[in-house]
């Protein structure tokens, strides 16, 4: 049977006391409904219809996608009331699968077996086992264990109450039994809402057999109300991906300190030390060392390279056997060729380094491309930007540049050239050529020093 999924995304989080919709608060950079969404594209050829409401246009904005169907629940009247705003446009023989848009962690192969076992006999709910339920409704059986219906906690008895067995909310039917059960909720309860949850007694009243799935973890079923709950699933998700590093030989001084909001492919014997964040698709080399309160986002770097401690690298190639840092920042369009060295407070911008070239301290170096074996000094600036255009500083091999000079763009400093500490150059420095471009020093006898007022 085709599979169309509904994701409930309509709620505003009252108590993350934010202006953004719940559900666009993120789990490792990425929003809670771009994984649950991620999630639900794991099918194949599944409808995707997303139920939205309070900040629907926010939500358009963040969340793209051609496959995405945006259905609107003007009044959030409960989850069975979402779910029949998507109603019409579910396709009648399908299978309905349920999704929360604020239930980031969800395994797509639980989901996966829990539609294989839905038929026109038989609807899929998912449960779980807490130890501290409280909060959420619990599942109520029959003396054969067969479930009967679902009891919100705000409608239980005191007996129910010490039920363990939850109810997550996720459930799969035929579309057919939805376009029955849906018109027929009623809100006769604490909340005045349409539970989605009522549908079980709906179905066991019809003969249909309510199959159960257990979750793989308590973790994949939370959900989240508040910023403590949003924290608890954040680390719970890096603790995922440290150990998943970990297993393919990453050393990380402190899982618990550690973040990746992305993608990492990382060689062997890989050392990684504390309060890292990692963002995009980075990928390591063999032997690569990342240095304490490191930010690296969509970068590539070389096997035996060290990114020493507080540098930032964004949208940048770093080659092998490269030192960086410490307090470096390599910004987009980044590249550092081997055994080259960018020292403290050293920033660049579209640059390419050749082989061994280095900036070792207090440079920006912007629009440029470097030669091999060159060496440019403490407080060398390149002057790419004239107020309206970027202009590009060129460098053969072998170049010199010494300390506190300015490299006013466009220019070329052929290969052998040699820069005079404290120069402004705007002229091309031909092969082997000394240029000094500074005031003529004047030493002024008899000079007073001035003197503070009395």
């Amino acid at each position: 049977m085709p599979l169309d999924i509904v994701i409930l995304a309509a709620g505003q989080g009252t108590r993350m006391n934010s202006s953004r919709p719940k559900v666009l608060h993120t789990i490792a950079g990425k929003s809670m409904l771009q994984h649950v969404i991620d999630a639900a594209r794991s099918f194949d050829d599944a409808h995707l219809h997303i139920v939205i409401g309070h900040g629907a246009e926010q939500i358009r904005n963040e969340i793209s996608g051609e496959d995405i169907r945006w259905v609107v629940q003007e009044k959030q009247l409960g989850t069975g009331h979402a779910v029949h705003q998507a109603l019409p446009f579910l396709r009648p023989k399908a299978i309905a699968l349920v999704l929360y848009g604020d239930v980031p962690l969800v395994n797509p192969a639980t989901l996966k077996q829990l539609v294989l076992s839905v038929d026109a006999e038989n609807m899929a709910l998912l449960t779980v086992d807490l130890e501290h339920p409280s909060g959420y409704g619990r599942v109520l059986r029959d003396s054969e264990g067969c479930v009967t219906s679902i009891v919100e906690q705000k409608d239980a008895t005191e007996e129910q109450l010490r039920i363990h067995e939850v109810n997550t909310g996720i459930v799969a039917a035929p579309v057919s039994h939805f376009a029955r059960w849906l018109p027929a909720l009623k809100c006769e309860n604490a909340q005045g809402e349409y539970y989605l949850t009522d549908i079980i007694a709906m179905a066991c009243a019809e003969g249909l057999r309510i199959h159960t799935q257990s979750a793989l973890s308590e973790a994949e079923v939370l959900g989240v109300n508040d910023r403590y709950q949003q924290a608890r699933l954040e680390r719970i998700y890096q603790d995922k991906q440290a150990r998943a590093l970990m297993a393919q030989g990453v050393t990380l001084m402190d899982p618990q300190r550690f973040d990746c909001r992305g993608h990492i492919v990382a060689g062997r014997d890989v050392v990684v030390d504390v309060n890292v964040v990692f963002s995009g698709h980075v990928e390591l080399g063999d032997n690569v060392v990342i240095g304490p309160n490191c930010v690296i986002s969509n970068a590539k770097i070389g096997r035996g390279s060290h990114i020493k401690a507080n540098s930032v690298i964004e949208d940048a190639k770093i080659g092998c056997d490269v030192d960086v840092g410490p307090f470096a920042r390599i910004r987009p369009g980044t590249v550092l060729g081997d055994a080259s060295r960018i020292g403290n407070f050293v920033e660049t911008k579209n640059a390419v380094f050749g082989e061994g070239s280095k900036a070792n301290h207090l440079a920006y170096i912007g629009d440029a491309e470097i030669g091999v074996d060159c060496n440019i000094g403490a407080g060398t600036i390149t002057c790419n930007y004239d107020g309206a255009n970027k202009h590009k500083t060129v460098m053969g091999d072998q170049v010199f540049v010494g300390s506190n000079s300015t490299l006013v763009a466009p220019l070329v400093i052929e290969s052998g050239g040699f820069v005079g500490a404290g120069s402004t150059v705007t002229k091309t420095v031909p092969e082997k050529n000394l240029a000094v471009a500074r005031g003529q020093q004047r030493n002024i006898a008899g000079w007073k020093r001035p003197e503070k007022n009395k």
